[in-house]
């Protein structure tokens, strides 16, 4: 997919706190610096995006999205976040594409038996999921999140 003028895409995470500002900014629920250190370095595989304007000496990253999973059959996409700044140019669309790509030419496949690629969608990223080829899992399943004692 070809992206605006400008923008590029990159694979690898960002640093942690490029991490926790995209995550902050954009509505995701933050990490504390702790955890989101160990899930960067964590992720099976991620990506940024990043936007110099032309004639310009400086950049940003302005989008990224990770996979967490074990490399064989179970990913999961997490961290999809683009820049307010940013959105509704196709971004995360091109994050998704890519990370889709990774798994797909990466993960072992044979006949019937394909990654199991899930994620959590919140409300803004339900349409783009949903173009990409995700659907519901209910009734079948719900994602459940623990709440218990630590």
């Amino acid at each position: 997919m070809a992206l605006p003028p400008g923008y590029t895409i990159h694979p690898g995470v960002p640093a942690v706190e490029t991490y926790l500002h995209l995550r902050t900014s954009t509505g995701l629920t933050p990490p504390s610096a702790a955890q989101a250190a160990v899930s960067v370095h964590g992720a099976w595989y991620g990506c940024h995006i990043v936007y110099a304007p032309e004639n310009q000496t400086s950049s940003e990253i302005v989008a990224m999205g990770r996979i967490i999973g074990d490399g064989g059959w179970y990913f999961v996409i997490t961290d999809m976040a683009v820049s307010k700044d940013h959105q509704r140019k196709g971004l995360g669309d091109a994050v998704l594409k890519h990370l889709l790509h990774k798994i797909k030419s990466t993960a072992p496949v044979e006949d019937g038996f394909p990654p199991y690629i899930n994620l959590l969608a919140d409300p803004p990223g339900r349409k783009l999921y949903e173009r990409n080829g995700f659907v519901y899992t209910a009734p079948r399943s719900l994602g459940m999140v623990y709440k218990g004692d630590f």
